[in-house]
Parts: structure tokens; sequence; C-alpha cells
């Protein structure tokens, strides 16, 4: 029932636009609403993250991404539809300029992620809507595989934080795909060349 207890909290606490500690499918995340631009600076005033810097739109499925971003036709269906739900931050083009307080300095483009949550985490994505989601650690710091690995003063400055013991602890693979060349930013769970060679198979189909 503390579970029980902890998922309700963190539900609220997203609701009212806190910033909490949520457990994804790779690492301990800093999640907040993705609604507004003051909740994504509460974020990263937290982190101590240059605003300059994009943080990834987190969906609990596609079909959410789709609503919170409904430019993703097309080209950008295909890549999410042959990688997502799947430990990935894709890139993709954002012609609406949507989130522009999560894009940093290139507001054309937008990060997006589809995780495989675990459900006590689901839970949460799915009764908060999209969210604004990056890892709970220091910028540049170690990946935090459980709640004990995030810096302290974050601990304190979040309004409320679910514990699900470790975590895998490799972060997502980045991707770009923005242009018609794929560009890997960051290597991470998934092997960037499978998830391109995926990709391709797709818009080739």
């Amino acid at each position: 029932m503390e579970i029980e207890g902890d998922v309700e909290r963190v539900i609220a606490a997203v609701r009212a636009g806190f910033p909490v500690l949520l457990p994804t499918d790779t690492v301990y995340g800093l999640i907040a609403s993705a609604e507004r631009e003051d909740y994504a600076t509460r974020v990263y005033r937290v982190k101590g993250r240059d605003e300059t810097k994009p943080t990834a739109l987190l969906a609990g499925s596609l079909e959410s991404l789709f609503e919170c971003v409904p430019e993703l036709r097309g080209r950008s269906d295909v890549i999410a539809r042959a990688l997502l739900p799947g430990p990935f931050t894709l890139i993709l083009p954002n012609p609406a300029r949507r989130f522009r307080w999560l894009t940093g300095i290139r507001t054309d483009a937008i990060g997006v992620r589809v995780p495989e949550l675990p459900e006590a985490s689901r839970r949460v994505v799915d009764a908060a809507g999209c969210l604004m989601a990056t890892s709970a650690n220091d910028p540049g710091g170690p990946n935090p595989v459980t709640l004990d690995d995030v810096p302290q003063r974050i601990r304190e400055a979040v309004a409320a934080e679910l514990d699900l013991g470790p975590l895998p602890g490799t972060p997502s693979t980045v991707i770009d795909f923005t242009n018609d060349e794929p560009v890997v930013i960051r290597e991470g769970v998934v092997p960037a060349a499978e998830a391109i060679a995926r990709v391709l198979s797709a818009l080739a189909a």
C-alpha cells in the first residue's frame, strides 16, 4: 500500500506543476508536466541545467505523443512507430515549434520519449499526460540507478518521489532524425546502428 500512496502523491505533485523523481525504463528521472514554461523552469533550476539545452518530451503511449505533437506525421510517424515504445530519445522535426521551453535553442526540433515504464510509473504518466524528463543527476554526473544515487540537493527540492529499487542504469539511445541522414547523439542501452537499421527498414517498406 505504500507504493499506492507514493503514486498518488507523485501524480498530485505533477498535476500541481512541481518536479518529481520517477523511475523510467533506464534511470531515475527528474520529471514535471510539460504543459507550462514555468514548470519547466523549476526542473532546470532543480537540476542546475542550462535552459538553452533541450529536454525530452515523455509520453505514455504513441497516441498520447501524437496528441501532444500532432505534426509528428508522415516520416516522423514511421520513425516513431519503428522504435517506440522503447529506450530511445528521438529528435524529430517540430514545425509548429511546440513546447519551446523544452527545445533549447533549436525550436524546430524536439526530443521525444515513449518508454516501456514500470507499472507504477506508467500510472503516473497516464494520469499526468505529456511530461518533460531529464536524468535526475548533476549535469554531467553519473546516471542514477537508485534513488540514493540522486544528489541530495535534488531530492530535497522535488515535491515527491517514487522508489522502485535499482534500475538498469544505461541511458536511452539518442538519435537525431531531423535530416535525411540520422545522427547519433548518444549511444545507450540499444546500439544506435540497430535502431537506425530498424528505421531505414520501416521507411523503405
